[in-house]
């Protein structure tokens, strides 16, 4: 996740003093890496509750990471 240039995604934001500057879901205080750790082991269903995200703001994350993963290395920065 460390090399996706977040400041790309719409879904997300990364506020200096908010969550210490962690990329989080826009408008929330959740860090996309709490979505990504918590999806190895729990049903989509259980993490939207639990974080009280949107589906669609999932997928969209989600969507982002599969595309920019599949873009040529030199197209992605450090985020």
């Amino acid at each position: 996740m460390a090399s996706l240039d977040w400041s790309q995604c719409p879904a997300v934001e990364s506020i200096p003093g908010k969550v210490s500057g962690a990329w989080v879901f826009r408008g929330t205080r959740v860090p996309v890496a709490a979505i990504f750790e918590n999806l190895k082991t729990s049903p989509i269903e259980e993490v939207l509750e639990n974080f009280h995200v949107t589906r669609e703001q999932v997928q969209t994350v989600l969507d982002f990471a599969a595309k920019s993963a599949d873009a040529p290395l030199e197209t992605l920065r450090a985020g």
